[in-house]
């Protein structure tokens, strides 16, 4: 069996038009030797994996070439032969990681003073400066100043700001970028045609990703990929032998958000972490494929989208499904549900109360940005402490303009609200009725104002067989609903037909919100399914009461959600959590 040479060394670049991502220090070196103004010495600083001893290696190779092309070494001369052999006299490396003290450096330093055998120049490469203690960078500092002719010094760190800065003054600074994803992924490319690996951009998107601007880095993933997949590099498999979550992952939760199906999500969360992925790395993956979707939303940061081919276009559609306002929203929740992971003493429940937080706002955005209104036009004014039913007549989406002109829009809205008997001694609360009328089209349509000027006109057309239609179409109105929006379902359980108005009755303000916020959807469902033409009517009544007022315990919670979703105990046996 032939040795193997890992794609990092066999494909290290061996000139300078061969270097990835770096062409502001590439052409800034040949310049100068094409010129002849080299400097004495010269720091290369920049991340891991980038090319910074790559890059002083060839410049060390071609200023010591006999017979330089386009500023950039033959290969063919004896100076070029024994570097690539390793033979070479002229270029000396030093690791100063391994090399720290001041001895090592006065044995440099004994090293400068002898010219070269061949070739014009010395070359010392010291990696890791930033490792030299602050003694041997005081004993350097003299000979690093005021060095022989024939010495070149070329200084490589990752850490620039541990250097002392009487050892950058005397030095050209070169700062190296991180390689973009585009470069990287063209380079693996490359290399895949080279080895004769089968890829799609994909996997390779995938692996410049994940080096994080390192080509070393992306080199070692690849030989890592194409040893797992023998040779056929495919997205999901190099996801798995990567130990990152593929897109698909990402995009089926951020639909499964937008259509506040936590069940669903809470599922697929149990089946990321049963794969081995922990809660943060999703919560990270989940942050980042968020991030990813907002600068989709402007022409003018979509180039910060590192991605292409078919995956960008797939960020870009699901963009268009989110109003900025929403994804800022879920991201500010899910940050600080992050934050918080690490001090969290249950973390998997922690997650998850975060995950179905982020289903009820996404299909509360969903609300807003379908029905078009915003909360302050909904909501008509709740008397508090009143002892009597108020109702308020509001047709959309003018409730102002409604309240002032009390003229009714319908014939059933003629009489007055009948008084309600006190049910009990219990202390009743406030009680509200709003009725509104929504002509059948209109929400559909948008046809807002056309609606409002013949309202304002006479009455409008009644269908005689509303009740009728209507108390028949009850039970298949609220399974429809059930299967788009199971929260209204549950609000209108008890749901009332009476002429043509749906009445219900709910506990609570919030409850009384939601309903408020999909009236459109109530009546065009309902109309669709009972086949009623005219006018349709909601009237929703606020009855909240307060009895033995006491702090709600986390077992209040529990017993409340199970009430009203009692899949939630099954699910919760299901994936053996526990309430905490």
């Amino acid at each position: 069996m032939d040795n193997f040479i890992v794609s990092a060394r066999k494909y290290r670049p061996a000139t300078f038009r061969s270097v990835v991502g770096q062409s502001q220090v590439t052409e800034t070196l040949k310049n100068a030797i094409q010129r002849g103004q080299l400097a004495h010495a010269y720091l290369f600083c920049g991340p891991r994996g980038v090319g910074k001893t790559t890059c002083a290696r060839i410049f060390a190779k071609a200023i010591n070439c006999s017979n330089p092309v386009d500023n950039e070494a033959c290969g063919e001369c004896e100076s070029c032969k024994s570097f690539n052999e390793g033979r070479s006299f002229n270029i000396h490396e030093l690791d100063a990681a391994s090399n720290t003290g001041v001895d090592s450096i006065r044995d440099l330093i004994d090293q400068v003073r002898v010219p070269p055998q061949v070739g014009r120049y010395s070359v010392f490469i010291i990696d890791e400066v930033h490792m030299l203690s602050q003694a041997a960078f005081n004993a350097f500092l003299k000979t690093l100043e005021e060095p022989p002719a024939h010495a070149i010094f070329i200084l490589a760190t990752t850490e620039k700001h541990k250097i002392l800065p009487t050892i950058l003054s005397r030095c050209q600074i070169y700062d190296f970028n991180r390689i973009k994803v585009e470069d990287a992924v063209d380079y693996l490319r490359y290399i895949a045609q080279q080895e004769g690996v089968e890829s799609d951009d994909e996997s390779l998107n995938l692996i410049a990703q994940k080096a994080d601007g390192a080509m070393r880095d992306a080199l070692s993933m690849f030989d890592k990929a194409v040893a797992f997949c023998s040779g056929k590099l495919e997205f999901k498999s190099v996801a798995h032998t990567l130990n990152v979550l593929d897109y698909d992952t990402y995009f089926r939760a951020l639909a499964l958000i937008k259509a506040g199906d936590y069940q669903q999500l809470l599922l697929m969360l149990d089946e990321v972490l049963r794969s081995g992925f922990s809660a943060s790395t999703f919560l990270s993956g989940l942050l980042d494929h968020l991030r990813d979707l907002l600068i989709c939303k402007s022409p003018q940061t979509v180039s910060l989208l590192e991605l292409s081919g078919s995956i960008a276009e797939r960020y870009k559609m699901q963009s268009g499904e989110w109003s900025p306002d929403a994804l800022f929203d879920l991201m500010s929740l899910l940050s600080e549900v992050e934050i918080t992971l690490r001090s969290a003493t249950n973390q998997r429940l922690h997650i998850e109360l975060g995950l179905m937080k982020a289903c009820s706002m996404g299909e509360k955005k969903n609300d807003f940005d379908e029905v078009g209104f915003t909360l302050p036009e909904l909501l008509p004014d709740v008397a508090t402490g009143a002892q009597s039913t108020e109702r308020v007549q509001v047709v959309t989406p003018a409730p102002a303009k409604a309240a002032e002109n009390p003229a009714p829009t319908a014939p059933a809205a003629t009489q007055p609200a009948p008084q309600q008997a006190a049910p009990a001694p219990t202390p009743q609360r406030a009680t509200s009725t709003a009725m509104l009328g929504v002509s059948i089209g209109a929400v559909l349509s948008g046809a807002h104002a056309e609606q409002i000027e013949a309202e304002e006109k006479g009455p409008t057309h009644i269908d005689p067989q509303s009740e009728e239609k209507m108390t028949a179409a009850r039970d298949a109105f609220l399974e429809k609903l059930k299967s788009s929006r199971p929260r209204l379902a549950i609000a209108l359980s008890a749901m009332t037909v009476s002429e043509n108005k749906i009445c219900a009755t709910v506990p609570s303000l919030p409850l009384y919100e939601e309903l408020m916020r999909n009236r459109g959807e109530i009546v065009s469902a309902m109309t669709e399914v009972s086949g009623v033409d005219g006018l349709i009517e909601v009237e929703i009544t606020i009855v909240e009461t307060k009895e033995n007022s006491r702090p709600i315990t986390r077992e209040d919670r529990y017993a409340y959600l199970v009430q009203r979703n009692p899949e939630l105990k099954e699910l919760i046996r299901s994936l053996d959590l526990e309430v905490e």
